[in-house]
């Protein structure tokens, strides 16, 4: 079933082709079919963490951004079942954080915000934790507040200094799990890299310091069309 050395696959129908190897979230992308994640960025090696991106495949729910296609691959995306599954996703990382979205830095670009839109998310299920998870403004570059952090790792596989990883997990796992910023080489980024940092960063957990409200809310990314309108056709 291969055209032109590529491999074809359907997503909810649509006759889609993708490069050997390719993920489905990726291949998604090209072929303009929008596939939610808070924790892939394209060219980075997946973490498959924040689960948003499940698709059925075979009838299995499979992360499509540690899945590559396989020729003849047939894919659910768009269906009530993992429409309900992503809607409850983020409305237990809404809960299990402290996300004022009228006086966060990011919203209107913030991609947690944005797909609560999407799904239309009212009030959460599940009732809010409200832990006090602590903030570290110690660093000259970066303010980080860890209220925020979705644990999607983004920040741990890109934000590098000297060859040395900025942010890394820290803790044992469950509520203790947490990530933590080596304050040294935050202080040592450039403008330039600790702003990347923040733009990395789904949500407002990462700031760049001196950096505020440069775009009026009304005028920021998702608040005149949607996420992922920029990928549909």
């Amino acid at each position: 079933m291969k055209k032109d050395g590529k491999l074809y696959f359907e997503i909810d129908g649509k006759p889609c082709y993708a490069e050997e190897g390719q993920s489905i979230i990726d291949a998604a992308t090209e072929n303009g079919v929008f596939i939610p994640s808070l924790c892939h960025m394209e060219g980075v090696k997946p973490a498959g963490s924040c689960r948003i991106c499940n698709v059925k495949v075979d009838g299995r729910n499979m992360t499509a951004c540690t899945t590559p296609v396989e020729d003849g691959m047939i894919v659910e995306n768009d269906i009530p079942e993992l429409t309900e599954l992503r809607k409850a996703i983020v409305e237990t990382l809404f809960v299990s954080g402290n996300h004022h979205c009228p006086t966060c830095e990011k919203s209107g670009n913030c991609e947690l915000q944005a797909l609560a839109y999407r799904f239309q998310m009212l009030v959460p299920r599940f009732p809010y934790k409200f832990p006090e998870k602590g903030v570290n403004p110690r660093s000259d570059q970066i303010y980080h507040d860890r209220n925020r952090c979705i644990l999607c790792k983004r920040c741990i596989r890109t934000v590098t200094k000297d060859g040395k990883h900025v942010f890394a997990y820290h803790g044992r796992g469950g509520e203790d799990l947490h990530v933590a910023i080596d304050e040294e080489l935050a202080s040592r980024l450039t403008d330039e890299e600790a702003l990347e940092a923040m733009e990395n960063c789904p949500v407002g957990a990462i700031l760049k310091k001196e950096r505020g409200f440069e775009v009026p809310i009304g005028e920021r990314k998702y608040d005149h069309q949607p996420i992922g309108s920029e990928i549909e056709n």
